[in-house]
């Protein structure tokens, strides 16, 4: 009959068979209850539970001119964007996010993967600006997924064991989060060079290898566990710059040449703003798409230059770069606060007071003539 809704329904037995005489009713037929979904759910969309793939990294890049760095009051609105998706978002500047959905598919009544394309298109709509998204289960699994993905592709990685066993047996070992180019070449002497190799070896063979405690950390990762939550947090005010190089870099004077030239840059910049850094990230990106991102904390906040290109120069060496190849380096001064609140610490080191009034003296020439008027002889040139 039209207008009639069907139901489907299903047979559910006494409860004590052969307890009823032969003139007792036959089985009762009681309808099943449905599933609820809200008006304009997508279907396959998970109706009641947690999803399995709850994470979402979100690598933002401008659609106009992918090798530009996104403007910080775009990366605000972007993180603002994803808010409006879920609360459970973790700014991971200068052009990722990390974001939590697993109560967000109830309320879209859409996958994470579907919600992953929304927040693709409103990106796109508001600020003109694509993403690249891996949907997994943790972090670090959402990281890999979209480690070398382009911008606009979604990557859904199902929480499976085997499925997760087999996508992270093929990658290599500095591809797990946290394994930098020295870390991948001890792994590498002792034949570990792939996260499958790595997955096979016991606990104890790899903690003689790496200590107890990152022995642990990279057997659990290498198993596809990451139990660090996605947390939420205000992104703290930060500056930085960036080098590409034109060609795979294997010389590593040219890259500290270049983050000389950073360096200089960044303390211009903040001197200028009346503005001190309370700490310091390195990021290098290697040809094959993946980076090693290190911070480090000053003693006391500053806009020094010569404080800033040491750090910088420390995080570099500590990486034991000798044969990577690597594509562009990035400097990024963290946790930015006034500087009048900044007590300077008094020294009676001569050169430190000769070379903070040579500092000033190249802001007023700066000022003056424009910021390429005087810079470091050793410097790389960065447009």
């Amino acid at each position: 009959m039209s207008g009639v809704t069907k139901r489907r329904l299903t047979a559910v037995p006494d409860p004590e068979p052969g307890a009823a005489g032969p003139d007792a009713p036959g089985p009762v037929r009681r309808p099943v209850r449905q599933p609820v979904r809200r008006p304009g759910a997508a279907e396959g969309a998970p109706a009641e539970g947690a999803p399995a793939t709850p994470v979402l990294y979100v690598r933002f890049q401008p659609a106009a001119a992918p090798d530009a760095p996104l403007d910080e009051e775009v990366y605000d609105g972007l993180l603002a964007l994803l808010a409006e998706v879920t609360p459970v978002v973790q700014a991971l500047p200068p052009v990722a996010a990390l974001a939590d959905v697993r109560g967000a598919t109830r309320y879209f009544g859409r996958d994470p993967a579907g919600l992953a394309a929304l927040l693709r298109v409103r990106s796109l709509a508001r600020y003109g600006v694509d993403c690249a998204v891996g949907v997994a289960a943790n972090p670090m699994l959402a990281r890999m997924a979209a480690q070398d993905a382009p911008p606009g592709a979604v990557r859904v990685l199902p929480a499976d064991d085997a499925e997760v066993a087999a996508f992270l047996a093929r990658k290599p070992a500095a591809a797990l989060y946290g394994v930098g180019p020295a870390t991948a070449r001890t792994l590498c002497a002792y034949g570990l060079d792939s996260v499958g190799r790595i997955a096979a070896a016991p606990l104890p063979a790899l903690q003689r290898v790496l200590g107890t405690a990152a022995g642990r950390t990279l057997y659990e990762r290498a198993h596809g566990i990451d139990p660090t939550p996605v947390t939420p947090e205000a992104r703290a005010r930060s500056m930085g710059a960036e080098h590409r190089f034109g060609a795979d870099e294997l010389d590593p004077e040219r890259r500290r040449r270049a983050l000389l030239a950073l360096a200089d840059g960044l303390g211009a910049r903040l001197r200028a703003d009346g503005q001190v850094a309370r700490g310091l990230t390195l990021t290098v990106r290697y040809a094959d798409g993946s980076a090693t991102t290190r911070t480090r904390t000053f003693a006391e906040p500053t806009a020094h230059t010569p404080a800033l290109t040491a750090v910088a120069y420390e995080l570099h060496g500590a990486l034991g770069l000798q044969r990577a190849r690597v594509r562009a380096v990035a400097l990024r001064a963290e946790g930015l606060t006034g500087a009048e609140g900044v007590p300077l610490q008094l020294t009676f080191d001569a050169a430190d007071d000769k070379a903070r009034r040579v500092e000033a003296a190249v802001d007023r020439a700066r000022a003056r003539f424009g910021p390429s008027a005087v810079g470091p002889a050793a410097a790389l040139h960065v447009a």
